[in-house]
């Protein structure tokens, strides 16, 4: 059946697949209790699970796949691993779907994958592990179209031993693993960061005058409570996010009908060859939020920090 399908729908199946395998090496990793902590930077941490997640996650889509560019938040690493890293299964479900039209004819040449293998890294090590996701985004010609979003910890606290929950999306196609939901009418709950603020990420954050808050960890974990139904955007006034941070969710979100920007309400391009930052921020907005009128509350003067 694989061979038969569309190199996107191949790809989408075998990703939900391989961010299953890279969940549980990250519960593994935790499980020893050895993070194996490097800090990159200021607020910018990396552990073993980061680096392990990554390894299994680019060794399996490259054997598959292996004209396809994939770009890894953690770098270039060794692409040696325990060969029960190496993922070949796909997701049958989604292979039995009809592929779009539109992705019938699309070239490796055309497909990039951005990966972040453990988005909320610093959550993680604190112990807010219900924040943690795996993120594999397919940008096809530019344009974030497929997406998985895998929560090695979901619902961990109820159940202990939860192997997680997968989520997948296709622009043209629709989402699975999971039910949507639209947000409360009648106010208006708005998402941040947990630890990166500063005077512009709570100037664009007041504007939206929110009658609720959440602030969490990770771009994933925030896009995932627009897709729950339980916020109403997603606003980041901050150049600290990264294509590997929103390829993915982005996709997702806008499957079911959402939509990701940045601050000017412009997309992002998610070539090969463009630069990682996403250097204009980030606004989401759920399903049935009008995107244009919360753009129009971001003041210029926050605007005008992001040329």
């Amino acid at each position: 059946m694989a061979q038969n399908s569309a190199l996107v729908m191949r790809l989408l199946a075998s990703s939900v697949v391989v961010a299953n395998r890279a969940g549980k090496i990250i519960r593994d990793v935790m499980s020893r209790g050895d993070l194996g902590i490097v800090e990159k930077g200021k607020n910018d941490l990396q552990t073993e699970a980061d680096r392990s997640a990554q390894r299994c996650i680019i060794a399996s889509l490259s054997q598959q796949f292996p004209d396809i560019a994939i770009i890894g938040e953690e770098g270039t690493q060794n692409p040696e691993v325990p060969s029960d890293w190496i993922v070949t299964d796909s997701d049958h479900s989604i292979l039995s779907m009809q592929c779009p039209n539109d992705y019938k004819k699309i070239e490796t040449k055309d497909v990039v994958v951005w990966v972040d293998p453990l988005d909320g890294t610093s959550e993680y090590t604190q112990g807010f592990l219900d924040h943690v996701t795996v993120l594999i985004g397919l940008s096809i010609k530019g344009k974030a179209l497929g997406g998985v979003i895998h929560q090695p910890y979901y619902n961990y606290k109820v159940e202990p031993e939860s192997t997680g929950r997968t989520i997948w999306g296709l622009v043209g196609l629709g989402v699975g693993g999971f039910l949507p939901q639209q947000p409360p009418q009648g106010k208006t709950i708005v998402t941040v960061t947990r630890s990166h603020s500063d005077a512009l990420v709570q100037a664009a954050l007041e504007a939206l005058h929110p009658d609720e808050t959440i602030r969490v960890g990770g771009a994933g974990n925030k896009v995932l409570l627009l897709m729950e139904g339980r916020a109403h955007t997603y606003v980041f006034a901050s150049k600290g996010c990264k294509k590997w941070d929103t390829c993915a969710p982005e996709a997702v979100l806008t499957a079911m009908g959402g939509k990701l920007t940045d601050i000017h309400g412009s997309s992002y391009n998610y070539e090969k060859t463009v630069e990682h930052p996403n250097s204009r921020g980030v606004l989401a907005t759920a399903k049935g939020v009008d995107h244009e009128s919360i753009l129009k509350k971001i003041p210029e003067s926050v605007k005008n920090k992001f040329p």
